[in-house]
């Protein structure tokens, strides 16, 4: 096996083991202003962490040449928190990339589905929906929503979406569609990286019926059954046009750099720019204008 065909080692973003850290040892990277401390984010994360304590440990990094010491990449609200409280020390993720930047690519905020897991996993640890309620600040009704939020989904569905900001109105709509016609819906979310409960809401009008787990017509305010089923028409055709500009994206994006790469070389030649603006002085403005929009991309 040649060095070529080794496998590569994929570094970790983090120590295999959390540390408890003392908090006098983290340094912050960014100070919390007061307004932070009076606003509602900053008390529903002192509430959660009153009744349920921290759920997502604090990510720190090894301050290279100080023993024993921190610098805090992600967490700070939780930390003045406890700070506030008066706590020795927290539990935090040790992660093996000294730059936050880097660390802030690497995580993504908390979307719909990674909190219906996060509600979840407390309710496992025995933390009722009420104290759970209490601790995030919002209804009994929310939380058991935002619990029942994949019931109905397909498991392609949720894996696809596990990272997006979602509406929970756009899983209500969802739910109404057959696991097919939901992969395809899901698709064309991502596609146009749209995920709007109004548009969740066309795409489901627009569905056949058959694809509805419903077997009930279909009743949109405002809309007749005949255009209903023209909607459901144009919507075929509009998808089957999509997929076929889907396959050929590729080969015609290629195709279009590399013509936006010879008119640029031709350009470039003042014999060519003489000649065009002698004879064709309409292509040569379009050539450029041509350039000018790549260089500008």
């Amino acid at each position: 096996m040649t060095r070529a065909d080794q496998p590569r080692k994929i570094k970790q973003a983090f120590e295999s083991t959390s540390l408890r850290i003392p908090l006098a040892d983290i340094e912050p990277t960014r100070v919390i202003p007061e307004s932070t401390r009076k606003s509602a984010k900053y008390a529903q994360i002192a509430a959660s962490i009153r009744e349920v304590g921290i759920i997502e440990p604090p990510a720190v990094v090894r301050v290279p040449g100080k023993v024993e010491r921190y610098r805090l990449l992600d967490g700070h609200i939780r930390i003045d928190v406890l700070k506030a409280r008066g706590d020795p020390d927290v539990v935090c993720l040790v992660a093996t990339d000294d730059e936050a930047i880097t660390y802030n690519k690497r995580i993504s905020r908390m979307a719909i589905i990674q909190e219906h897991k996060m509600i979840l996993k407390a309710l496992e640890k025995g933390v009722s929906e009420e104290r759970l309620a209490r601790a995030l600040n919002v209804n009994l009704s929310s939380i058991r929503n935002k619990r029942r939020l994949l019931d109905g989904i397909c498991d392609e569905v949720a894996k696809l979406l596990q990272d997006r900001m979602v509406p929970i109105n756009t899983f209500q709509e969802l739910k109404k569609l057959r696991p097919m016609r939901q992969m395809e819906v899901a698709e064309t979310m991502m596609a146009m990286n749209k995920f709007s409960w109004p548009y969740a809401q066309s795409l489901v009008a627009a569905t056949p019926q058959h694809q509805l787990v419903s077997q009930q017509r279909k009743s949109i305010r405002g809309l007749s059954d005949d255009q209903l089923e023209h909607m459901e028409r144009e919507a075929t055709n509009i998808d089957r046009e999509f997929r076929m500009i889907e396959q050929s994206y590729g080969v015609d994006h290629l195709d279009l750099v590399l013509a936006m790469g010879y008119l640029a070389r031709l350009t470039e030649s003042v014999r060519v720019v003489h000649h065009l603006a002698r004879h064709h002085p309409e292509l040569l403005a379009e050539f450029q204008r041509i350039v000018q929009f790549r260089d500008a991309a």
